[in-house]
């Protein structure tokens, strides 16, 4: 699985010009499924993602997790993630889980997380959705595992 997480200070989702998700601060996460990823694989990531330290203590140091200090967490579906860009000028899709998997690997991620830090939100699995966000700092890392 990949997260692809950026520090915000807001951040939401629409479909169909509708508000689905909306955080303050905290972290947005952009969350490819692929082939090989099961329950372990979104336990994993669930974890890193709400305990990788990129805010900053006191001393502005990138030393506190998302569970350090209450932020929020909205995970968006992408399945453009584990692209394979290397060759040519289309992506290939080929390393990405069939979506009945995906859809159900990024639900248990998401239930994983709320059930550990109660401020999540989602994106829609399958859905056209436009995601805009200002990103702090910018920080922006990508996790996978």
């Amino acid at each position: 699985m990949i997260g692809l997480i950026q520090r915000v200070t807001e951040a939401r989702v629409e479909v169909d010009n509708r508000t689905v998700a909306q955080i303050g601060r905290g972290i947005l996460a952009l969350i490819g499924v692929e082939k090989q990823d099961d329950s372990a694989t979104a336990r994993r990531l669930a974890q890193r993602i709400l305990q990788y330290r990129i805010f900053p203590d006191a001393d502005g140091k990138m030393n506190l997790s998302l569970q350090d200090t209450g932020g929020e967490l909205l995970l968006v579906p992408q399945f453009t993630l584990p692209a394979d860009t290397r060759k040519g000028n289309r992506p290939s899709f080929s390393s990405a889980a069939p979506p009945e998997t995906g859809q159900r690997l990024f639900l248990e991620l998401a239930d994983l997380a709320r059930e550990t830090h109660g401020q999540v939100q989602t994106g829609v699995f399958g859905a056209n959705m436009q995601v805009s966000l200002t990103n702090d700092g910018p920080v922006t890392f990508w996790l996978q595992v």
